[in-house]
């Protein structure tokens, strides 16, 4: 029996387990045994000095024996007993995989669950038209398979299906939801989509329904339950927004506009109606306080019969919450109304004179009131909005409305047409208004005749021409001249009135040029990119401006109050940006003008292969059609812009061509006799008629003087001309116009484009290899 107990135990592992403990623990107490002896032997010899060698030996054997049996314990743990740990180990390792697999599996077990019953409840309540309650168990499915597909591993074909299922049921609500939404809240819009006249906003209602909600776990109206649940599905901004557009346009913008418009409200057995009825005003804009009372009214009506309940709110920070639906209106249409009470009532409420100014606090007051009255409706939160902010500011709005006639006019004069002009010469000049004379004034005018005393003659006595710092002849806009004077006749009313006044009217002023600097190349934009003489006439205006702004603040200077007099009467700080806009107007339409050349060059097929008549032909009406674009051009710049520019715009123009002519040329590799003829009568069309070009003024009596100096404005004039010598010379008159890189032909050309030019134009011969080793 113990036999076969031995041997069970054997087979299973177990037996060599325990045989191992009870060998470690027999070694142990052997060892424990041993230095007993050890120790005992020891002080025999050396204490008790007994001669016990032969003992000492034995006890050698023995350690060596245990030694033995030892090292044979350790060999054996090592190969069994670490391989049975290895065995354990893998299969605690797939227990516990298999044990994580199947929670994975009973998790999405529940999760399949809860979406079937979620789905069932969002169905239960659908039929009994409990729509949060609907809407909620369907957000509820949408988590559970959310959760689902956010699992590793799990790879369901179902989840496809439970997907497309949740969708059609989510449309399917927002279809109900969306039924009852044209139901319980009906507009009656005017038939015409003109709403600015008083008989199409009197035609307009808004019906809204107060019956109770079907949901149990709702307290407010169907109305109201219904904006609940899009609220849940996330889609109430999407509602809200058309709706409160319709509020904005239909309800409360008019109600601010017209002052004989008054909001009126009928309630009925299954809800309350809003409607217009018009009463006679003489009133051509309604006051602040009425038109308070009118917006309240329509305010309340609604927060007592949709918005006064409250729904999640995710905007934020991805974080649910709730909030008021009021809020959520308020959100949309509160910028938006508050400027058009800004705009269309209080701007026209700001008094005319200081005395008034006291009677303004009931404005203020008024519009505290009504602040306060939305902010306990929670229609919007925090504090004084700009509309508050605006009736508060009023000493601010008083001082502008004085300069507000001042804008209007100079902005109508800024859009009006540029190309109604009129002719400035040096001795045009601006009539300044005989100025008050004052303190500092006198001083000024005592101090310079002091200077003008003390300072010494000149050596030779030549003195400047008057005309030395005007402005050149040109022509500009009669827009402009008028804007100038207008700034003229402004600054003079502001030595004459009182200091907050005169600084309001002088940086009215400056905000005049600041209004043309960006209102002008905006307004006039697409004419200034088009027509090239609209282009040059804006350039002669900023410059006309530019001049007028370096000495305009100098000539107010000491009749306007402290600071202005101290120093900040100044417009110089703007000359550069004039100067600067003028410039880079007219230098776009170059630019444009530029491309136009160039397009029409690209045509002529790189003036190669002349001698063939289609190349021929395409090239001279390239030609032509250049001379012809610059011919326009100067017709049109003519008169307008001052002869240096003119000549100067005109000379780059013709330069650009040029210059393409003479890269096309140049890179030609072969060009025939018949070729180079033809290059030549090309290039003699160009130089015939391009002078022709610099007639600037039509009366001038020396045009000859500025064709004659052509190739001051034309930088390669003379290049192009060497490069038609070259076309119709010998080998020896190019080398002899090189002349060893001193000639003429050296200026204007560098060795490698003569070397190309002259490979060519001739043929391969040790003539023109002489030729060519003589261009260095």
């Amino acid at each position: 029996m113990a036999s076969f107990v031995t041997e069970v135990l054997a087979n299973s592992g177990r037996l060599e387990k325990e045989d191992l403990g009870t060998k470690i623990s027999r070694l142990s107490r052997r060892v424990d045994e041993l230095k007993g002896e050890v120790c005992d032997m020891i002080n025999k010899k050396y204490d008790e000095f007994l001669p016990s060698m032969q003992s000492a030996e034995d006890l050698v054997t023995q350690v060596h024996g245990l030694v033995s049996d030892v090292d044979v314990l350790k060999s054996r743990i090592e190969t069994e007993v670490k391989s049975d740990l290895k065995v354990a180990v893998n299969e605690f390792t797939e227990l516990k995989q298999q044990l994580e697999k199947n929670t994975l599996i009973l998790g999405v077990l529940k999760q399949l669950q809860e979406f079937d019953s979620a789905i069932e409840k969002y169905n239960c309540a659908l039929t009994g038209k409990n729509y949060i309650s609907a809407a909620r168990h369907l957000q509820k499915a949408h988590s559970c398979l959310k959760v689902l597909k956010s699992r590793k591993g799990c790879e369901l074909k179902l989840l496809k299906s439970l997907g497309i299922e949740l969708t059609v049921q989510k449309q399917n609500l927002l279809y109900h939801l969306g039924e009852e939404w044209q139901q319980l809240a009906v507009w009656k819009l005017p038939p015409s989509k003109e709403n600015s006249s008083m008989e199409m906003i009197l035609k307009t209602e808004l019906h809204l329904c107060t019956l109770p909600s079907n949901d149990e776990s709702a307290t407010v109206p169907l109305l109201a339950s219904v904006l609940q649940a899009f609220a849940i599905l996330g889609e109430l901004n999407t509602k809200l927004k058309f709706f409160s557009q319709l509020l904005l346009n239909y309800i409360l913008k008019p109600l601010v506009s017209y002052p004989s418009l008054h909001a009126q409200m009928e309630t009925q057995q299954q809800g309350v109606i809003l409607r217009f009825e018009s009463i006679e005003t003489q009133l051509e804009h309604p006051p602040p306080a009425e038109v308070f009372i009118k917006l309240r009214l329509v305010f309340e009506l609604l927060h007592k019969h949709l918005l006064d309940v409250p729904v999640e709110d995710s905007s934020q920070s991805g974080e649910k919450g709730m909030v008021v639906l009021a809020e959520v209106l308020g959100e949309m249409i509160w910028e938006e109304i508050s400027e058009a009470i800004i705009k269309d009532c209080l701007v026209y409420s700001i008094p005319n004179n200081s005395s008034k100014l006291v009677q303004y606090e009931e404005v203020i007051n008024a519009t505290e009131e009504f602040e306060n009255a939305l902010k306990d409706m929670n229609y919007f939160k925090g504090d004084a909005t700009d509309l508050l902010k605006y009736a508060q500011n009023v000493n601010a709005h008083f001082a502008s409305k004085k300069c507000q006639d001042v804008i209007v006019m100079a902005r109508n004069l800024m859009t009006s047409e540029i190309h109604n002009t009129v002719k400035i010469t040096p001795d045009c000049k601006i009539t300044v208004p005989v100025l008050p004379k004052s303190e500092g004034s006198e001083k000024m005018i005592k101090k310079e005749n002091h200077l003008s005393q003390e300072a010494p003659g000149l050596e030779n006595n030549v003195k400047l021409s008057q005309h030395t710092f005007a402005l050149p002849t040109c022509r500009i806009s009669e827009s402009v001249q008028k804007l100038m004077e207008l700034a003229y006749q402004t600054l003079s009313e502001a030595t004459t009135s009182s200091k907050p006044c005169s600084i309001q009217l002088f940086y009215t002023v400056r905000n005049i040029f600041h209004l043309f600097y960006d209102v002008v190349p905006t307004y006039h934009k697409e004419n200034l990119q088009k027509l090239p003489q609209l282009s040059a006439i804006h350039h002669n205006n900023c410059m006309y401006i530019a001049h007028h702004l370096l000495t305009l603040g100098h000539q107010f200077r000491y009749h306007l109050p402290s600071p202005l007099s101290d120093g900040a009467a100044t417009f110089v700080d703007m000359v550069p940006g004039f100067r600067r806009l003028g410039t880079e107007s007219f230098l776009a339409q170059m630019r444009s003008q530029k491309g136009d050349l160039l397009e029409r060059l690209s045509n002529a097929r790189n003036f190669s292969n002349i001698e063939d008549e289609d190349n021929y032909t395409a090239a001279h009406k390239a030609i032509r059609q250049v001379i012809h674009q610059l011919s326009r051009l100067g017709k049109v710049w003519q008169d307008v812009l001052p002869v240096a520019i003119y000549c100067k715009a005109m000379g780059t123009l013709l330069n650009t061509a040029i210059v393409e002519m003479i890269s096309k040329i140049t890179a030609l590799e072969d060009i025939s006799t018949e070729d180079g003829e033809r290059l030549y009568s090309l290039c003699r069309t160009m130089i015939e008629e391009g002078p022709l070009l610099f007639t600037p003024m039509p009366e001038e009596t020396k045009n000859k003087k500025y064709q004659e100096e052509v190739t001051l404005y034309v930088q390669k004039w003379m290049k192009f001309k060497e490069q038609m010598i070259i076309l119709q010379a010998s080998l020896q008159e190019i080398v002899d116009r090189w002349a060893d890189g001193k000639g003429p032909l050296a200026v204007e050309f560098s060795p490698s484009e003569v070397k190309n030019l002259i490979r060519a134009l001739f043929q391969n011969t040790e003539r023109r290899a002489a030729a060519l080793a003589k261009i260095k």
